[in-house]
């Protein structure tokens, strides 16, 4: 049976956001916002979906992990030659969304994009679980295969490469980027659709000054 999502409604009201309430630093007021998710106990409160640009001017989006805050950006890690690679290796600007539904809001950031430093990348792999490794190895991202087949098979070959207990090494073409921002945009759900939008702009490029705005719903 068909869905009529015309009725699909929900009202939000669990809280409001005054421009007086947030951080005048955006990277403070983004950590405060994941430490609530997380605190919240929300599923995925670090995924968030992060829209990219082809050469061409195509636009694509998913949903990524983002694995530190710090002063690289929002950092996630992913295959150098993936979709998302690629475009931002031909432009390198991105968005990203966080939605907390439990907390009935949203974050938006949009900025500059870049690759962290090779160490930092290799450091971030050394974490991962044994199994995540090798299917970095065993995956090439984005591309054609013949079937699920072909990919336990990839695996197989490369678990067998590099044995049971001998360490696995990143990936030459695996890595992280930083996603800076130069926007930032805060959602909190209102009733009657009228929410609240309080948004940070950068004032220059590199500029640590930052003004202070509300938007109308």
């Amino acid at each position: 049976m068909a869905v009529d999502l015309s009725r699909l409604r929900t009202d939000y009201a669990r809280a409001g956001l005054d421009e007086r309430d947030v951080d005048p630093s955006p990277d403070k007021q983004i950590d405060r916002w994941l430490g609530e998710a997380v605190a919240a106990g929300h599923p995925e409160p670090n995924a968030m979906m992060l829209a990219t640009v082809s050469a061409s001017g195509a636009p694509s989006a998913r949903v990524v992990l983002v694995r530190a805050h710090d002063a690289r950006g929002l950092v996630f890690f992913t295959n150098y030659d993936s979709d998302k690679g690629r475009d931002l290796e031909e432009n390198p600007v991105a968005s990203a969304t966080f939605f907390w539904v439990l907390l009935e809001r949203q974050l938006r950031v949009t900025g500059r994009v870049a690759r962290i430093s090779r160490a930092d990348s290799e450091a971030y792999f050394r974490t991962r679980p044994r199994e995540s490794q090798l299917g970095a190895w065993a995956s090439r991202q984005s591309s054609v295969i013949a079937g699920r087949a072909a990919l336990e098979a990839e695996l197989a070959e490369v678990r067998a490469r590099f044995g049971e207990d001998d360490g696995v090494p990143c990936p030459p073409n695996w890595g992280g980027y930083g996603l800076v921002p130069d926007r930032v945009e805060l959602w909190q759900g209102r009733p009657s659709r009228l929410h609240d939008r309080i948004v940070y702009r950068r004032a220059a490029p590199a500029s640590d000054t930052w003004t202070i705005e509300r938007l109308s719903p």
